[in-house]
């Protein structure tokens, strides 16, 4: 289960004054799933607008319903084997989005298999959390012991060109849970619990 104050705990510095992302990348989509266009861009880089457009997007899979719209998944025993969607995402982790070659080859996973009636945008967003100290009052009393590193994913149906909407469907790796990083968890958010995007959680190997 998803601890809401864990995920608030990270959404509360998703603001253009308080945000540490470093970096936005991603992938434009026509319908058949090709891909019609990438970025790759410090993210203190973007306009102000521009920010407060990711951030939005970017704030929509951990503020979302917890355990209903976002549900915690294990990953299974052997999902670090060579060639992995597991590997692959602690790979995009580690370089920080910087590696194109990790970040087509996973554009290129989630064409194969996503399901769109039409364009749609893969947008992936990297941070890193300082994590500070709290007593059991819940008061911050000194500087960070962790530091939480993770990406977040957000598959968007584009509402124009190279515009994306709300997002459809997405995930939060590693999991957050009890203020630390676990790299056994993803976080994975549907939009419309009614008709989910089941092929995500194969594209991820759950």
């Amino acid at each position: 289960m998803i601890n809401r104050e864990d995920m608030l705990e990270l959404t509360r510095r998703m603001t253009p004054a308080r945000t540490s992302m470093t970096r936005a990348a991603g992938s434009y989509m026509d319908a058949d799933g090709d891909i019609d266009g990438t970025f790759n861009t410090n993210f203190l880089k973007l306009s102000p607008s521009d920010k407060g457009k990711n951030l939005a997007i970017a704030k929509a899979i951990p503020f979302s319903a917890t355990n209903k719209n976002l549900k915690r998944y294990r990953f299974p025993e052997d999902s670090m084997k060579a060639g992995s969607m597991r590997q692959l995402l602690m790979g995009m982790k580690s370089c920080g989005l910087k590696n194109d070659v990790l970040m087509e080859t996973f554009y290129d996973l989630i064409a194969e298999s996503y399901e769109s009636n039409g364009g749609y945008a893969v947008l992936v967003y990297h941070d890193r959390y300082d994590v500070p100290v709290k007593a059991a009052d819940h008061e911050r009393v000194g500087e960070s012991e962790e530091v939480f590193e993770y990406i977040i994913c957000a598959i968007c149906p584009l509402e124009g060109d190279y515009e994306p909407g709300k997002p459809e469907c997405g995930f939060l790796f590693p999991a957050f849970a009890d203020r630390s990083a676990d790299v056994d968890h993803i976080d994975v958010f549907q939009s419309d619990t009614g008709h989910p995007h089941l092929e995500l959680l194969k594209i991820l190997g759950l």
